[in-house]
């Protein structure tokens, strides 16, 4: 982990306008300011994240404010491996905290038809490429010209309902409403260097690297990080209904390592040119890597956040969106036709050079530190501090 942990900032790291959250012990969650040397202090400017982000012009803002260093940049990351702590120094933590944390789904046409695949096999992995084979047959592999909602799609959507082929994860890649659902809560995101959380239950399982915007209560999209939005695809497979139990366990949320703020080097165009890139390495050795260009993307990212929030939803706190991927791995691990599945001790790196390297270990839900910290622990830290 400590190689990836390196890898933290971005490439252009002394351009960008980096912020996150550290833990120190002793005051709490702390927002603070990165740069290639040191963390700094943002407590006098905000005292969240979330109100950070409400500010006019958040990136000015913090590149116009004079804040005391706190410590090594250094320091904090190699301290933020989770099996290398030391409490006396500061570690990071998710860069988001009161927002609401929000994820859309299947906005990718890889992804698409792998759920798909795990909605035809029932969560079964050993039926998946049998099931892959024959939905491939009809509906094709590129589907990457339809676009949701437009006249050619609802054609399609006629030829596969006759088919008997029709899905409701094809309802919304390709039909008119996208899915945003509810990723994780508030404050129970983990940072990068922490074990990432799989239910002990789930036998089929992956990572899932995405972009996440960062948006604030006005629907105003002003920063990107990273994130895992790890997912078990039997649980899923079996039902959708059991969304929640597949998406939403401790610890089941990376986010980080910190927020790029939107500035005049960095914005939203650089998101839609992004190239993701995972790689996995187990404890026996097993390795899988791979990529993605946010520019195959379904549907535009700003249209995903008009889908999120507005008339309909709003989020006075703000919220961060997860992406989607098209990155649903089936590279075989355990035996020919099953596929890919994690293993406790899994090293889980998602990096692009804009945003630099969100690096977890994999462990079951139930052998990680429970989510003890809520929003009335940091309330209660902040008066403490005198930032209330």
């Amino acid at each position: 982990m400590q190689d990836f942990l390196k890898a933290t900032l971005p490439a252009d790291a002394q351009q960008a306008t980096l912020v996150g959250r550290v833990w120190i012990e002793g005051q709490g969650p702390v927002l603070v300011r990165a740069d290639d040397q040191a963390i700094y202090d943002l407590s006098k400017l905000a005292p969240t994240c979330s109100a950070l982000l409400e500010l006019p012009d958040p990136a000015a803002a913090v590149q116009a404010h004079h804040a005391p260093r706190l410590a090594s940049l250094h320091e904090v990351i190699a301290n933020s491996s989770a099996d290398k702590r030391v409490d006396e120094t500061p570690w990071l933590l998710a860069p988001c905290d009161l927002q609401a944390i929000k994820a859309a789904g299947v906005t990718f046409v890889a992804s698409m038809l792998e759920r798909v695949i795990e909605e035809q096999a029932r969560g079964n992995p050993a039926l998946a490429e049998s099931v892959r084979r024959e939905v491939v047959a009809v509906i094709g592999d590129d589907l990457s010209k339809v676009r949701p909602g437009s006249p050619d799609a609802m054609r399609l959507k006629e030829v596969l309902v006759a088919r008997k082929l029709w899905s409701q994860y094809l309802e919304v890649g390709i039909g008119p409403d996208a899915e945003i659902f509810t990723k994780s809560q508030p404050l129970s995101a983990v940072g990068t260097g922490a074990e990432i959380g799989i239910h002990p239950g789930s036998e089929w399982n992956n990572p899932e690297p995405e972009i996440v915007l960062v948006v604030n209560s006005r629907g105003e999209t002003v920063g990107a990080t990273l994130g895992n939005d790890v997912n078990l695809r039997d649980f899923e497979g079996r039902s959708a209904l059991l969304l929640g139990k597949a998406k939403d366990n401790n610890a089941s949320c990376a986010i980080g390592p910190f927020i790029r703020l939107f500035d005049a080097q960095f914005g939203i165009d650089e998101v839609r040119q992004a190239e993701l890139s995972m790689k996995v390495i187990g404890p026996e050795g097993f390795q899988l890597s791979g990529s993605s260009n946010i520019s195959m993307i379904s549907r535009d990212p700003l249209d995903l956040v008009e889908h999120a929030i507005g008339p309909n939803h709003q989020y006075p706190d703000g919220l961060v969106l997860f992406l989607g991927t098209m990155f649903a791995p089936t590279q075989d691990r355990h035996g020919p036709g099953l596929g890919f599945t994690h293993m406790v001790g899994d090293i889980v790196a998602i990096a692009t050079p804009s945003l630099g390297t969100l690096v977890n270990r994999v462990n079951t839900s139930d052998r990680i530190e429970p989510w003890r910290y809520g929003a009335g622990a940091l309330m209660r830290d902040l008066a403490r501090r005198g930032l209330l």
